[in-house]
């Protein structure tokens, strides 16, 4: 089936303005029902977790309902392998800080120039403390990550692999599940940034055979908020870094110091069963068969509109697109990202606000890669990060705004 964008459309309150909203990689529009329940929370149920009177065990309650529908919408076994927090930054941080006791000077750590400094930064700090971090650099003319590369890079002293699933630059979907292979036969442990990819596709953390994954749910429909998986083994390993009288068993508790934001994780259940409804409405069941099936009308539809702006963009001798040029739903998610000949991004985009659409310029934090490919004094890429719910007249639309300066 196809999507039924009136049904979609008629489900974030935003979209009913004037502007049209293409800066999605940025933090999505948010959905009617999330914000219902953001307020349902602080206005019915907002007291501490934890205690044995009745609105406390309310309020446990719907955390705990929290956890369960993000493990369905990753494929996780079980709610306790979910972790919670403020944002992605925040959940890399806590996870390198939860690693301090692992690696040991002399241990390395491979990193990609195509991450957000979310996934770069917070492994950095390990070098102060004698680890060896490697960087598995995009290909300047492909704009890929070769697999080759990540294999010489390899050793028996690795010991992770951080590398995001899709670049939020390129667009670029990688295999994550090859390589995590790769990885795991050299000895190493793959942590994956999932916030680029997450609004796209269905995370399938079983299938991808990686140890940790993390994305943000305001990239995905929802509140400001986020969501680490680890298998439950690997939680328990990790150092606590909570108050000293949790232990290593306290999971997931100890990888989310100060509490997290109850009413953003009540709230953040709404994206969850909108993107089943979605399935439903396929003709799908219920639970993750219908987050796939949700997912899978969410990719054609993007796929529909990414080919017509790639379509333009192609058409015009003065672009250069960053990033593969394919529109194919195995090769990248609806962001584009180019430059154009002779002319500084900003100019481009200012262009654009003109016409009421929302795009961006800049480095977008993968700002190692803008500066790798010598983009930075240009005022690095133009940005046109689409979500299911923009539309081929919405296109039309950009390609009207931006034909005078192409």
């Amino acid at each position: 089936m196809a999507l039924d964008l009136e049904f979609v459309r008629s489900q974030f309150p935003a979209l009913a303005g004037e502007w049209v909203f293409m800066d999605n990689a940025g933090g999505s529009q948010v959905l009617r029902t999330v914000a219902e329940r953001v307020s349902d929370y602080l206005l019915t149920s907002n007291v501490q977790t934890g205690a044995s009177y009745a609105p406390s065990l309310a309020s446990t309650a719907r955390v705990r309902e929290a956890r369960g529908a993000y493990a369905r919408f990753m494929n996780a076994a079980d709610a306790s392998e979910i972790v919670m927090g403020a944002s992605s930054t925040a959940l890399f941080r806590y996870l390198s800080e939860a690693m301090t006791g692992r690696l040991q000077p002399g241990d390395e750590i491979i990193l990609t120039n195509a991450d957000h400094e979310a996934n770069i930064g917070p492994w950095l700090k390990h070098a102060e403390r004698g680890v060896v971090v490697r960087f598995w650099n995009v290909d300047p003319d492909s704009f890929e990550l070769e697999l080759d590369g990540l294999k010489d890079l390899l050793t028996d002293r690795t010991k992770l692999v951080c590398v995001t699933h899709a670049s939020n630059i390129l667009g670029t979907i990688n295999p994550i599940a090859e390589i995590s292979a790769i990885a795991h036969a050299a000895g190493a442990e793959v942590v994956v940034d999932g916030v680029a990819y997450a609004p796209h596709r269905a995370i399938d953390v079983k299938a991808l055979g990686c140890d940790y994954y993390i994305f943000s749910s305001y990239k995905v429909f929802g509140p400001h908020f986020a969501v680490m998986w680890a298998p439950n083994d690997k939680l328990l390993a990790l150092d606590n870094i909570y108050h000293f009288f949790m232990t290593r068993e306290s999971v997931p508790y100890k990888i989310e110091p100060g509490n997290i934001n109850y009413e953003a994780a009540w709230g953040a259940i709404g994206a969850v069963d909108y993107v089943e409804a979605l399935g439903r409405k396929a003709g799908a069941g219920e639970g993750r068969v219908a987050i796939e099936a949700g997912f899978a009308v969410i990719a054609e539809q993007e796929r529909i509109i990414t080919a017509r702006l790639m379509e333009f963009l192609a058409s015009r001798n003065s672009v250069r697109i960053v990033g593969r040029k394919s529109s194919a739903v195995a090769d990248r998610v609806a962001t584009v990202s180019f430059t154009v000949e002779g002319q500084d991004s900003k100019a481009v985009v200012e262009a654009v606000d003109a016409a009421k659409i929302g795009i961006r310029h800049g480095h977008f934090y993968a700002y190692r890669l803008i500066d790798d490919l010598g983009l930075m004094a240009n005022g690095g890429v133009v940005r046109v990060s689409m979500v299911h719910y923009n539309t081929l007249a919405e296109v039309d639309r950009l390609v009207a705004a931006l034909e005078p300066k192409l």
